[in-house]
């Protein structure tokens, strides 16, 4: 086992189970090897390169038992210290072990970016940041695996993987059973133990036609105890579900839904009474986790009530998938990627036709709608109040991505890189957007945006701000108007006129009307343009 290391681009197969009786086990894995630290995880985690295993490891359905891992300064640490793009683990039991370390510890994988497959753990993983029971960090993907070891971490912890940017595919731990920093808590992965113990003993497989009706192609959910089906079905992909009634959360303190692959229409329904205070968690919202091709339309997540670590929102902690046609309201707060609707967006996320009432406070990428966007925000808005520290944003605090067609009125407060609709522009966009808040900071303040780090790719096109409602006459991108001139029409269609090299897509209507022909309406001298499917 420990040759491994010295052939990470080998395929290698365990013939037998590994113990304390094991020939080895002493000067290798026992808490007297290495000088008290145990088994040395194999591979190392380089970033942007490979350093871990890029072969295969098949345990053949083998036990590796009694491992010691101790190494409580270490990054990336478990069985493997980590799986590059292209490895692969399977068939792999890690069976009363203990191990130890600081930042991505996993009982099998501290740090992958390759596949787990068919392998679980049993045991106790400790660490500060990203820590998990069978990975600390997953950027690869998790199949058929399930972990029922215990876990402690300071944050972004999880009982089957701490911090997760990939795809996870039938994988589970007993919700139950499995302790995360003392408690009982919904991470991803997380199943109700009686469930938990169908699944095992059913060969991993549980049936979703068992517990939901299906109408036109959705599995339909009419009360709470439907809708907690989906911690055992949200991560399949090709499932759709849909709300046929409005669910109050009021009597489920902490309970999420950490993943969703599939599709969920909220029909047009609200959830209301959202409620999950843990500090160390991340990824949270009605769903936590939005898979890429991941869907949530139509659903209204009202009087939400969140405080946990960073990335989270009131519908969606981290979004890979789609988001259309949805709100929130309440009060969102974490530390770091926190937003009212969304905490984070990835490359492939997109929202677009929704909007945040919530009031968001948080300490750097904090936005009224998106705390963090690498992805696409278009045809939205936020009204609530935007509080932080650096990169706070009336919309969107850091965006990386896309905003086109959107607009904030919320205040908006913060220390650096503060802005009225963006905090932070890092090689993104903004189009065609406005926002009307006030706008307070010390450092990189704009009535629009706060820092545009890229000024010369012209980020900011046929975009406004209020300079006397904003209280800021400058910003790193956009043109000032007055409120009358905000409340004019010929802003947003005169090319004439400074700050627009484009027409927005804009009508005027009478007071009380709408013309959904266009994306933009607005009453001409009364109000700022209001997107016209508002109606």
């Amino acid at each position: 086992m420990d040759a491994v290391r010295d052939n990470l681009e080998g395929n290698h197969i365990l013939m037998n189970d590994l113990d304390a009786t094991t020939a080895g086990y002493e000067e290798l894995a026992s808490p007297t090897a290495n000088g008290g630290k145990g088994w040395e995880p194999i591979g190392t985690f380089i970033p942007y390169a490979f350093g871990g295993l890029i072969g295969t490891f098949d345990g053949q359905g083998y036990e590796i038992r009694d491992m010691f891992i101790n190494r409580p300064d270490e990054e990336s640490v478990g069985l493997f210290s980590t799986v590059d793009e292209g490895g692969l683990i399977e068939n792999v039991s890690v069976v009363n072990a203990d191990v130890t370390g600081n930042l991505g510890v996993g009982g099998l994988v501290g740090y992958s970016n390759g596949t787990v497959s068919n392998s679980y753990f049993t045991g106790n993983v400790i660490g500060t940041e990203w820590v998990g029971g069978l990975l600390g960090v997953n950027q690869g993907t998790v199949n058929n695996s399930y972990s029922t070891g215990s876990v402690t971490c300071e944050r972004e912890v999880g009982g089957l993987v701490g911090a997760n940017g990939g795809t996870v595919i039938n994988s589970y731990y007993n919700y139950d059973e499995v302790l995360i920093n003392g408690e009982n808590i919904f991470t991803i992965g997380a199943l109700f133990g009686e469930d938990f113990d169908q699944w095992l003993a059913n060969d991993k497989f549980l049936n979703v036609n068992e517990r939901l009706s299906q109408e036109g192609g959705y599995y339909v959910m009419n009360n709470v105890s439907d809708f907690k089906q989906l911690l055992a079905f949200g991560q399949d992909s090709v499932l759709k579900f849909r709300l046929k009634d409005d669910l109050n959360l009021g009597g489920e303190p902490n309970f999420y839904i950490p993943y969703l692959a599939g599709e969920f229409d909220g029909n047009g329904h609200k959830i209301s009474n959202l409620s999950v205070n843990f500090g160390f968690v991340s990824s949270v919202g009605l769903f936590g986790y939005l898979a890429p091709g991941g869907k949530v339309t139509q659903v209204g997540v009202e009087d939400v009530n969140i405080t946990v670590y960073g990335g989270v929102g009131g519908l969606v902690g981290y979004n890979k998938g789609t988001v259309i046609n949805s709100y929130s309201s309440g009060n969102v707060a974490g530390y770091g990627g926190v937003g009212g609707l969304v905490g984070s967006i990835g490359s492939s996320g997109t929202v677009s036709s929704s909007y945040s009432i919530c009031n968001v406070t948080g300490n750097g990428s904090v936005g009224g709608l998106v705390g963090n966007s690498d992805g696409t925000v278009s045809d939205s808005y936020s009204t609530g109040s935007v509080t932080g520290n650096a990169v706070i944003g009336g919309l969107v605090g850091s965006s990386h991505g896309t905003v086109r067609n959107c607009y904030s009125t919320g205040s908006v407060t913060g220390n650096m890189e503060v802005g009225g609709l963006v905090g932070f522009i890092l090689a993104g966009s903004v189009s065609n957007s406005y926002s009307t808040g006030s706008v307070n900071g010390d450092y990189l303040v704009g009535g629009l945006v706060g820092w545009d780090s890229t000024p010369e790719k012209d980020a900011v096109t046929d975009s406004f701000w209020d300079t006397k409602t904003s209280g800021q006459s400058t910003s790193a991108g956009g043109t000032g108007k007055t409120t009358a001139e905000m409340q004019d029409i010929a802003t947003f269609t005169n090319t004439e006129m400074e700050g627009l090299d484009e027409s927005w897509n804009i009508t005027a209507v009478a007071p009380g009307s709408t013309n959904t022909t266009s994306i933009w309406n607005i009453v001409n001298g009364v109000t700022y343009p209001f997107l016209s499917w508002q109606s």
